[in-house]
């Protein structure tokens, strides 16, 4: 059950464009959701998609990953072990302004005349582009256009090239190239959701060098003690006379240039911008990396900045690209339409990670400060799959990033009174940043889902070194934190309980044996057993080492084999249903009758414990187990519970309608499938949760991916197998895709009646289809006929144990 409807702008002023989205007249009611939308990002640097002019501006922010301000959390009541200190990303200088003035006239969007409008984020360019026509009070027409990118080559880097040409007249023109950093305002809200604003200001000047067109600021945190230098530098054509000041203070810079403007002579200003930040090198240091960048990149122009963002871009697609040929059953949503918005949520996945070295991928990545620009278990399981499967240095980068935060982990568990590590349930820094434990710290299931992340990346690709080097101290932690956590119960036969934890669903907090946890544990605790045998057995070097590093013994692994062997997993047999926790069928069921839609989501609008109290789910939970652990259910199971379960879940968060959409096609529920997934693909472009203001839903976007490749080309994935079960739905005619499987290129195309499988890079590939065994060769293809999911005498089956 879903409580959401979604959006359709309007289509004249978005029309559909597989490659691009598209704004075709400026449209100031949804000023702050084009923000979001618009926005243009690397994994390392993000801006928020506000016109260069400044102004107007719903939500303005340029964002660096990883740079945050800290603070004390305060607690009416504290208690032992909360979190103690918050983090918060924090807007850095702003470089984007450039304010325009035609005959002393300055260009406002809201008041100028436009004779034409048009705005456009390219993704197969990587830029975001702008032409508009702006008729002067006097009837001068001033034709503008304007393309932003980050770069995806150069992490550091990003430029925009401004073109003003006088159609009709001649007339004075003044372009003012502006830096500023602006004090963060306003109070705090009641959506948790949102950031934290601060009293005072938060970054404070440091140095600030002028030199001829060229302007470096920096700052730091008062907290953090983060250093930040921006600098921009300016290449300016025109075939008419012109002349230039610059001036810089603490806070703000302009390189102001006025020009003669003659009719049909294009005047062009290209401003290169750069960003470095650090928390232990001196605002000196950053100072002279920020000449360095400007200096290569004045050097190679706009041109060869555009140039390899295209070629990036080029092998971005040809790895991650899904196309797909609709046939849809709602006017608003066209094949141009389906296929821009699946390409819109893959391209800012990438935004959000291609260049997160050293940093995780923050829930709205680097759109908004929302959820504080913190890293939740989100990446693991939604982002991460897409990124294994087409992008696997960046799935690794990620992992090198929590296993950077494994000493960390190791004080938190302690600081809980339990052994081995525990990551953070949010963070920036490592620390845990939850100041609400029952619905963020307690969520110990952060340690299972970061592992069986790990698990995946290494049975896709093959990397057995990382295991080795990097995996096997965190699953030796992680099962450490896990056999501390839970106990032998007498009074349950002597089953591994664990108790007083959260899974998923925040509205089930503090609860014994919840069975998402209890299954990804038990996974966890099978994998750490399995690789510490196999060091011992196989690398008793490797074995050794990591003996002497972290004290690790074989009979640790018997231990943990033991217990995942005997995990409770609450169960009842008159309903045949995995019970949410125990005691979950005790509690009333939601009055879903009697709630109005404006009472969602019910976070906002209910007191926790009314929420608590409740059969009510807030994303699927039970549900997401059965996708992740499939091998874990029969299929009959896999039905039961999700009948069960779908009418009590509200969708309130943006992770659960992808989940609910790939378990209802591979039970046969394709009209459900299909409506899940309309609204997972959409989650943004529709606004279904009403806060895409506040930026993406990136994990959603991850689980868009999901949708199609494991929901309607059903892959599956274990022991380094790889089985499809496609079933595709009556809204697509033809779905075609590619995967990286060990170091090997499949492309897979489904329709209706067959798949056919392509090893376009590669020697030798053996996966199943629907039960059948296919053994690829090098530009062989072999096309399958598809059978009726009703003729498939087995659900899905992955021995991933």
């Amino acid at each position: 059950m879903l409580h959401r409807k979604l959006i359709h702008p309007p289509k004249h002023i978005y029309p559909h464009d597989p490659w691009r989205w598209v704004e075709t007249e400026f449209y100031p009611q949804r000023l702050a959701q084009m923000e979001t939308l618009f926005s243009t990002a690397n994994g390392y640097v993000g801006m928020r998609g506000g016109c260069e002019e400044g102004n107007p501006v719903a939500q303005n922010g340029t964002f660096i990953n990883g740079f945050y301000e800290s603070y004390e959390i305060e607690y009416a009541e504290a208690a032992y072990g909360y979190a103690k200190t918050g983090q918060t990303i924090v807007s850095v200088t702003d470089s984007k302004p450039i304010k325009l003035y035609v005959d002393d006239e300055l260009f406002y969007l809201p008041t100028a005349t436009l004779l034409q409008f048009e705005r456009a984020l390219n993704m197969q360019a990587g830029t975001l582009d702008r032409e508009i026509l702006w008729e002067t009070p006097s009837g001068k027409q001033v034709l503008i256009r304007s393309q932003r990118l980050i770069s995806l080559v150069q992490r550091h880097v990003a430029a925009i090239s401004y073109e003003v040409t006088l159609l009709n007249a001649e007339a004075p023109i003044v372009i003012s190239s502006e830096v500023r950093y602006e004090p963060e305002g306003g109070s705090n809200s009641n959506d948790p959701r949102l950031a934290k604003k601060f009293k005072e200001r938060v970054l404070l000047p440091q140095q600030q060098t002028k030199c001829d067109r060229r302007l470096i600021l920096s700052h730091q945190t008062r907290n953090s003690h983060m250093t930040v230098a921006c600098g921009v530098d300016h290449q300016f054509e025109a075939d008419c006379a012109y002349e230039y000041t610059s001036d810089c203070s603490e806070d703000d810079g302009k390189v102001v240039f006025s020009i003669d403007g003659k009719p049909n002579v294009t005047i062009r200003l290209i401003k290169f911008i750069t960003y470095h930040h650090s928390g232990r090198c001196s605002s000196q240091e950053l100072h002279d990396r920020a000449e360095r960048t400007l200096d290569r990149t004045m050097k190679q122009g706009f041109n060869a900045l555009l140039k390899s963002q295209c070629d990036y871009l080029d092998d971005f697609w040809y790895r991650s690209d899904i196309e797909i040929d609709g046939a849809p059953d709602h006017p608003d949503e066209t094949p141009e339409r389906l296929q821009q918005v699946l390409r819109f949520n893959l391209f800012h996945i990438l935004q959000a990670s291609a260049r997160s070295e050293g940093a995780g991928i923050p829930s709205k990545g680097l759109t908004s400060q929302a959820y504080d620009g913190h890293y939740f278990w989100d990446a693991e399981i939604y982002v991460m799959p897409f990124l294994t499967y087409t992008a696997p240095s960046i799935a690794k980068n990620l992992l090198m990033f929590r296993y950077q935060m494994l000493d960390q982990a190791r004080q938190r568990a302690k600081e809980v009174s339990q052994a081995g590590a525990l990551f953070p349930w949010r963070t920036i820094n490592g620390e845990e940043a939850s100041a609400y434990y029952a619905a963020g710290t307690a969520q110990y299931h952060i340690d299972a889902d970061i592992m069986y992340a790990l698990k995946k990346y290494v049975k896709v690709t093959q990397d057995d070194e990382f295991l080795c080097q990097v995996g096997a101290e965190m699953l030796v932690e992680t099962a450490r934190m896990w056999f501390s956590l839970g106990f032998f119960s007498p009074r349950s036969n002597n089953q591994f309980c664990i108790h007083a934890v959260t899974g998923p669903d925040e509205y089930n907090t503090v609860v014994d044996n919840n069975t998402y946890t209890n299954l990804m544990a038990r996974e966890n605790l099978w994998y750490a057993a399995k690789v510490v045998r196999q060091l011992h057995n196989e690398y008793p070097d490797r074995f050794a080492a990591l003996a002497a590093k972290i004290q690790v013994e074989l009979s640790e692994a018997d231990d943990w084999q033991r217990a995942a062997d005997s995990m409770y997993l609450a169960f009842d047999e008159k309903l045949g249903i995995h019970l949410q926790h125990d005691g979950f069928l005790e509690q009333e069921v939601w009055d879903f009758e009697n709630t109005p839609a404006e009472k969602y989501p019910l976070l906002l609008h209910f007191h926790p414990l009314v929420i608590y109290r409740h059969q009510v789910i807030k994303q699927a939970d039970i549900v997401l187990a059965m996708f992740l652990l499939g091998h874990e259910f029969s299929r009959e199971q896999k039905r039961q519970n999700f009948e069960y379960y779908d009418p009590l879940t509200t969708g309130d968060s943006s992770l659960s309608v992808c989940i609910q959409s790939i378990v209802a096609a591979e039970i046969g529920k394709m009209d459900q499938a299909i409506d899940y997934a309309r609204y997972a693909t959409l989650m943004d472009l529709g606004d279904v949760a009403g806060n895409v203001e506040n930026g993406c839903h990136i994990a959603s976007m991850g689980g868009t991916w999901m949708v199609l490749v494991y929901g309607f080309a059903g892959l599956r994935d274990s022991d380094g197998g790889f089985s499809f079960h496609p079933r595709l739905p009556k809204t697509l005619k033809r779905m075609k895709f590619a995967l990286i499987l060990q170091g090997q290129r499949l492309e897979v195309e489904i329709t209706h009646d067959k798949a056919t499988y392509l090893l376009r890079e590669g020697t030798k590939l053996t996966i199943e289809h629907q039960g059948e065994t296919i053994i690829l060769g090098a530009e062989e293809p072999v096309s399958m006929a598809i059978k009726p999911i009703d003729k498939i005498e087995t659900c899905i089956q992955d021995q991933s144990r």
